[in-house]
């Protein structure tokens, strides 16, 4: 049997919304950079790479989600999304186009790797006897997150999404809990998940998440976001499947985006023990009680209120 090939990384997404000056205002105020193109908004984390295109229409919704793979994995992708009934649609400069099993427009291209080869680790420093541990809340800086970690998307099939981005995208399993969420890492180095899959009655865009150095960068995101005026959204805490520390902010439009720290980091070729987890462990090991707004999919019902 011929061995699978997988994409290495995310080169970006975009997404749909009704406002871009709302969107504008939202993503300044997380940390990101946005630059003001014909088309829309292009959003920058600190790494200098853009890691999103903001696109305006009616209603907010995933436009689609652009992957990374070496060269030489190039055709052999192709025909593994061939294989798994994805027929490219068409083929241009940025690689080939298709849609996974729930419309989603995905495309794969070749480029340089933009996740780490290894977990990016930025230790506390200790604070000794008679020393204050930490500055007042007026020396905070500005947090900035340094690169885009995951996206969460609904799925009407978990199980389907899974079996296709295996077969398609060479995706790994990093974990799961029954059919309602699932979490992949790509096999070149990667954290504990790239993409990720929650059930609903259909697709739709959940989440992004965002790497930052630490907890209390988490915290202080948490508090810069509540003073823009985002005050909705759960938080902090930490999960328990990817072990990071987390604060998610809910956008204008119901999804929301992550501030997220020492998320697991799977190796290329590790041996990570992938395992079915119960429902109470899929979700969080500390932090708040669940929003009934976060597991609520906008993009098939009417935004529920805050």
């Amino acid at each position: 049997m011929t061995e699978l090939r997988g994409v290495h990384s995310i080169d970006h997404f975009a997404l749909f919304v009704p406002s871009l000056e709302e969107a504008e205002f939202f993503y300044n105020n997380f940390g990101l950079t946005t630059i003001k193109t014909e088309k829309g908004l292009q959003l920058k984390a600190a790494d200098g790479h853009t890691w999103a295109r903001i696109l305006p229409a009616e209603r907010k919704s995933l436009a689609y989600m652009s992957f990374l793979c070496y060269p030489q994995d190039y055709n052999a992708l192709m025909q593994q999304v061939r294989d798994s009934g994805a027929e490219p649609e068409f083929l241009d400069n940025d690689g080939f186009w298709f849609s996974d099993p729930d419309g989603n427009w995905l495309n794969i291209k070749p480029g340089k790797k933009t996740i780490p080869d290894a977990k990016r680790i930025v230790p506390l420093p200790p604070t000794p006897a008679d020393r204050r541990g930490t500055v007042t809340r007026d020396a905070v800086k500005k947090v900035t997150p340094y690169r885009l970690s995951h996206i969460l998307l609904f799925s009407a099939d978990v199980p389907r999404s899974i079996r296709f981005y295996q077969q398609a995208l060479g995706l790994n399993l990093s974990d799961f809990s029954q059919d309602i969420i699932a979490f992949m890492h790509a096999r070149h180095g990667c954290d504990h998940h790239l993409v990720a899959f929650a059930k609903s009655a259909g697709k739709g865009f959940h989440h992004a998440a965002w790497e930052v150095d630490s907890i209390d960068e988490v915290g202080n995101g948490a508090v810069q976001m509540s003073a823009a005026g985002f005050k909705d959204g759960w938080g902090t805490g930490r999960h328990c499947l990817g072990s990071n520390y987390f604060h998610y902010v809910r956008d204008p439009w119901g999804s929301f985006f992550e501030y997220s720290a020492e998320i697991d980091f799977i190796s290329a070729n590790a041996n990570w023990p992938a395992g079915d987890f119960p429902p109470e462990n899929s979700l969080y090991l500390w932090g708040p009680d669940v929003p009934a707004s976060f597991i609520h999919n906008t993009e098939i019902e009417p935004q529920t209120p805050a």
